[in-house]
């Protein structure tokens, strides 16, 4: 254990770092520590916010590092399991993933936009989910694969979809002792093809005013067999366009259902107008870009 001392070059006051080596002991420092306590995988969230927001961030006692925890590690595929990410995989990990580049291309890209190149070979899934932005770049390409978080906590392990993970800005269901452990994904049918893209007004650095994926599988004459669409950044939480989807499901794939889609999925989301955007123009965002997912993701199915 180790002991962080604020002096007069250290903004972060007093902590203790804490190095478990497994997910139980993980789990059980977190645990006995209760709410003075967080876990600390890339850091890319959390210091930021230990530093610049002391005055209205929960500052704890105990960071929870979990570097030297290798079963958060790893990204494994196989036809019927799935592909399974390790919550401590990096998001240069994810998006230099074979794998995962040809299978699951949408969640390749959106790793491949969170921060910078530095930042990217830090930051994890884990924490890019755990942190709970809205505007979390991995987490509508995720949603719309259907994918699952695993949680491990002092009772076990728990498995729980993805959409159930979040519960507001910065807020998720884990329980008091629990961290993620992995995010489990099935494996896409036949001729499916996917697509992420978000709205910055950088190209790096900077956070999504909008994002969205879709994956789509064809069926027999280039039908639709099976939709999924995600938004980020206009709702309290990542949310799913439920009703776009099924104004999809069954239809040939093509501009005039893709043009009925997008309007459909703009009236489902919620945004907010803040510095970056206003609600309006989010509207309009969600509209152009979820088209445009659409047209990608089913290029990408067709042979």
């Amino acid at each position: 254990m180790e002991r962080c001392e604020p002096n007069e070059e250290n903004v972060l006051r007093s902590f203790q770092y804490l190095a478990p080596q497994s997910i139980d002991e993980a789990v059980r420092l977190l645990s006995e520590h209760g709410k003075s306590a967080r876990p600390l995988a890339g850091g890319t969230d959390i210091v930021v916010q230990m530093k610049e927001n002391a005055t209205r961030f929960a500052y704890p006692e105990f960071l929870v590092g979990l570097s030297r925890v290798p079963e958060l590690r790893g990204i494994e595929f196989g036809e019927s399991a799935g592909l399974r990410i390790g919550a401590g995989a990096t998001m240069a990990e994810i998006a230099e993933s074979p794998i995962i580049r040809e299978r699951y291309a949408a969640i390749a890209e959106g790793a491949g936009v969170v921060g910078s190149l530095q930042t990217m070979n830090m930051a994890t899934i884990g924490g890019n989910l755990c942190n709970a932005a809205p505007s979390a770049d991995t987490a509508p390409a995720l949603l719309a694969f259907d994918a699952q978080a695993v949680i491990a906590g002092p009772s076990g392990r728990r498995t729980i979809d993805l959409g159930e993970f979040f519960a507001g800005p910065g807020k998720t269901t884990l329980a008091p002792g629990e961290l993620m452990a992995e995010v489990r994904v099935p494996a896409p049918a036949a001729r499916t093809g996917s697509a992420y893209r978000r709205h910055t007004p950088r190209k790096q650095m900077d956070i999504a005013v909008v994002g969205v994926a879709a994956v789509v599988t064809l069926g027999d004459g280039d039908r639709i067999e099976r939709v999924r669409i995600a938004l980020g950044a206009v709702a309290p939480t990542p949310v799913r366009a439920r009703e776009a989807e099924a104004s999809l499901t069954a239809q040939p794939a093509g501009d005039e259902a893709f043009t009925r889609a997008a309007e459909i999925a703009a009236s489902e989301c919620s945004p907010i107008s803040d510095q970056r955007g206003t609600a309006e123009f989010r509207h309009h965002l969600v509209r152009v870009m979820t088209e445009r997912m659409l047209r990608e993701a089913v290029a990408r199915a067709r042979p």
